[in-house]
């Protein structure tokens, strides 16, 4: 088993063992007032409730902000957000623009997890208003172009080169794994299905792991295999297994130094390993590498698939390309499947559910760095900063086809297209529960993780929200 020999440093070592290298003028009409609410869900009914039957008066009407109603409390710094995000869906340009200006000037990236949210959904805001949908009206591109070029006291959206930079956001992706549970969960617990799944029989291993980024996840697999060859006295029960795995990236660079630094823990197991990069890019989409030949599947080799944050980028309107990528898999014939996703719904159609919906995500996620890291961290400032703010920004301030955090719910979701494509689940093992749980309480010890089984799959979330999801599937 994966944490046979767990102790309360084996995850950190494992990881530590593969060395890292390298004021528009304003229109006479009628004040718009918010309603009395005391929540976001309140505002969600509201918005529900009165949106369409009043969009055509809303719209006409620019922002006055309610008195008393501009304080820092987190209910009414979200409630302003919302309202904001309303206001751009309402096509009120200006308005959204007056209180955006009020809103920046409540946020920080420095300050608590109210301050630094406010910061991140402004810039996803701004970058809304400064880049409307190009298949949206003129109208809207006029309002909103004029609604950005006349503000004094905007906040414009900062260069995003190094945001966009893939050295950049994989180096953010180790910080992340490190300072959040988040990661390491799925990792720890797929790695588990997977060593359930293949068992010690088996003397070839195949794993295709899709998005492999820097390959933490496997030197823990790699020493569970190792271990189980040996008897309980360290003596050798039988040769370790030979280890393959078939990583893809859009970068070759970085998948062969991944490779490299793999290979050289393996052989410090004395395991036999073989690294094969395979690059996506426009012209390459995963389905297209999904066959025997493409692989070089081995007979007798067992094969294990991990799609750890990964199947969201497949997500599109059309989920024809997604079916088919799935059902190529299944044909594949995988000893397992590996799935780990975000618990949140950010391919809504309507922007301003998409913006509900992440800033009820995001707000969770704040919340435990909050809890969990101390005072001004540089390492929370890089990560919200560099990858979650580029999320936010890609959810809210993108639109149509330009959107790549297309992200689903397990139930609503992705449990109906894996059985569509011929999956079943397979019940995550008790075994698998401890571990997770041992593994927050070592290193994340703070009451706000909750670990929770839904139909036989594990959820981690913030307080009673799920925000990461991990299944196993045949």
């Amino acid at each position: 088993m994966l944490m046979g020999s767990f102790n309360s440093s084996h995850l950190q070592q494992q990881e530590e063992q593969v060395p890292l290298e390298d004021q528009q003028e304003d229109h006479p009409h009628h004040n718009y007032q918010l309603p009395n609410i005391s929540n976001i869900s309140d505002l969600q009914l509201y918005h529900h409730n009165h949106h369409h039957l009043h969009a055509h008066q809303i719209s006409h009407q620019p922002f006055v902000m309610p008195r008393g109603l501009m304080t820092t409390s987190p209910t009414h710094m979200r409630q302003l957000l919302i309202t904001c995000a309303e206001l751009i869906s309402q096509l009120d340009f200006s308005s959204a623009r007056r209180l955006i200006s009020l809103l920046s000037s409540k946020s920080s990236p420095f300050g608590d997890s109210t301050e630094r949210l406010t910061y991140q959904f402004v810039k996803a805001l701004s970058l809304r208003l400064n880049n409307p949908n190009p298949s949206s009206s003129a109208a809207l591109t006029t309002a909103a172009t004029a609604a950005a070029s006349s503000s004094s006291n905007y906040l414009l959206l900062e260069e995003e080169d190094d945001n966009n930079n893939e050295e950049a956001l994989h180096s953010c992706y180790l910080t992340l794994n490190r300072i959040t549970p988040f990661i390491r969960f799925s990792h720890l617990t797929a790695n588990q299905a997977i060593l359930e799944a293949i068992d010690s029989s088996h003397h070839s291993i195949h794993i295709l792991d899709f998005d492999i980024m820097h390959g933490v996840q496997w030197p823990p697999l790699m020493q569970a295999l190792a271990d189980r060859s040996y008897n309980s006295d360290r003596t050798v029960q039988h040769p370790p297994p030979m280890l393959r795995i078939t990583a893809t990236g859009h970068s070759l660079t970085l998948l062969l130094k991944t490779g490299d630094r793999l290979l050289k823990f393996a052989n410090s197991l004395g395991l036999a390993f073989h690294f094969h990069p395979l690059v996506l890019n426009d012209a390459v989409r995963p389905s297209d590498i999904i066959s025997p030949s493409t692989l070089g599947l081995l007979p007798n080799e067992a094969l294990a698939v991990n799609c750890v944050l990964y199947l969201h980028t497949l997500v599109t309107d059309d989920s024809r390309e997604l079916s088919l990528f799935l059902r190529k898999i299944k044909s594949l014939n995988p000893k397992v499947l590996t799935i780990a996703n975000k618990e949140a719904y950010h391919n809504h159609p309507l922007f301003f559910n998409r913006f509900v919906e992440a800033l009820e995500h995001y707000g969770a996620v704040f919340d435990s760095l909050e809890a969990t890291l101390p005072p001004n961290s540089r390492e929370r400032q890089a990560v919200e900063d560099v990858w979650m703010g580029r999320e936010i920004r890609d959810v809210v301030g993108a639109e149509e086809g330009r959107r790549r955090q297309r992200h689903e719910k397990y139930e609503t979701y992705w449990e109906v297209m894996l059985r569509r494509a011929g999956f079943e689940n397979v019940a995550l093992s008790p075994f698998a529960l401890s571990q997770a749980k041992l593994l927050l309480r070592l290193h994340y010890p703070s009451e706000g993780y909750q670990l929770r089984i839904i139909n036989d799959s594990f959820f981690l979330g913030w307080q009673n929200r799920p925000l990461f999801s991990v299944s196993s599937w045949h």
